[in-house]
């Protein structure tokens, strides 16, 4: 009975957690600690010659410290007290889960844009890495659905994926890995070396999820057929993983996503995911907030029935 709570409580607890509260914003938060940590490095590193290997060593050293770091947490303190051992793997899964808050971001986009398009812009831009100060209001709505479907990935599923994996140790690696490519994967003029690894660290940790992502958007939404558009726009994208739960979308809700964007003054010029240009709606933003949610809740049903058979065949671990 103690393996069973220890395994499904901690994900159990920090999901709902996650439901109800969101991101804490007057709470300390790892990934605010991660971001710091990375600007330093980045801020002592990034100059001179080696530029490329310099970030290499700095994104491995981060990731296998963050690893190392839970790993230990976790284990002395389920040599110690294993309830407590609980609840603050719970609290790092919540703290690792971002699907309240990023529909919740969303959400806010498409009523600042009800007020103004200035408002529109200014809250797009928290959550999107692109410059968003000559969006149109058509722009500034696909900006928000293309990040709810690429952060469905990153947010919720990967995470949850490396929980599944390699436990509450891997599921913070796995953020810190998501921390580092949001920061420094940029293929500019400043990142393109230094963030070079980061990078395709970033790209194998999210090659799985996003996949499995655009798989079960589809399996919600009833749309099983629209796995063949999946695969074949999934590829377009210029990232190698953010095209297929985009894609996902761009089909359950037949529009289009892509195109030209400015990412720090350059330009970019990405594929377009998708054939129907039409405008979109607050309805398209609620059809695509069901789909995230129902995404989500069958992502967390497997994986608990995943640690459920690892328990009952002797094989689950404290990790």
């Amino acid at each position: 009975m103690t393996e069973y709570i220890y395994a499904m409580a901690p994900l159990i607890g920090g999901w709902c957690a996650d439901l109800a509260l969101g991101d804490p914003s007057s709470l300390p938060h790892p990934i605010v600690w991660f971001g710091k940590a990375i600007a330093w490095g980045e801020h002592h590193l990034n100059h001179g010659s080696h530029r490329r290997l310099k970030g290499a060593l700095m994104a491995v050293l981060l990731i296998l410290t963050v690893f190392a770091l839970t790993w230990a947490l976790c284990y002395y303190l389920a040599l110690w007290c294993w309830q407590v051992s609980v609840v603050v793997q719970a609290l790092l899964v919540f703290y690792s889960l971002a699907g309240t808050t990023l529909i919740r971001e969303v959400r806010q986009v498409f009523l600042a844009l009800d007020r103004s398009l200035d408002e529109g812009r200014r809250q797009v831009a928290r959550i999107v890495g692109r410059d968003t100060q000559q969006l149109t209001a058509h722009e500034v709505r696909t900006a928000a659905l293309e990040t709810l479907a690429e952060n469905l990935s990153d947010g919720v599923i990967a995470p949850l994926f490396w929980w599944a994996l390699l436990g509450v140790p891997g599921m913070m690696a796995y953020k810190m890995v998501n921390t580092l490519d949001s920061m420094i994967g940029y293929r500019t003029e400043r990142y393109k070396a230094f963030g070079c690894v980061a990078a395709h660290i970033d790209d194998v940790a999210n090659y799985l999820p996003a996949r499995l992502t655009a798989v079960l958007m589809v399996l919600v939404a009833g749309r099983p057929r629209l796995l063949s558009f999946v695969w074949h726009y999934g590829r377009c994208h210029a990232s190698p993983n953010s095209g297929y739960p985009e894609a996902a979308l761009a089909g359950t809700l037949d529009c289009r996503f892509g195109g030209p964007h400015y990412y720090f003054g350059e330009v970019f010029d990405k594929p377009y995911i998708g054939t129907n240009p039409r405008p979109l709606s607050t309805d398209d933003m609620r059809k695509a907030v069901a789909v995230n949610r129902r995404t989500e809740v069958m992502m967390v049903l497997i994986v608990l029935a995943a640690a459920a058979g690892r328990v009952a065949c002797g094989c689950f671990f404290i990790l």
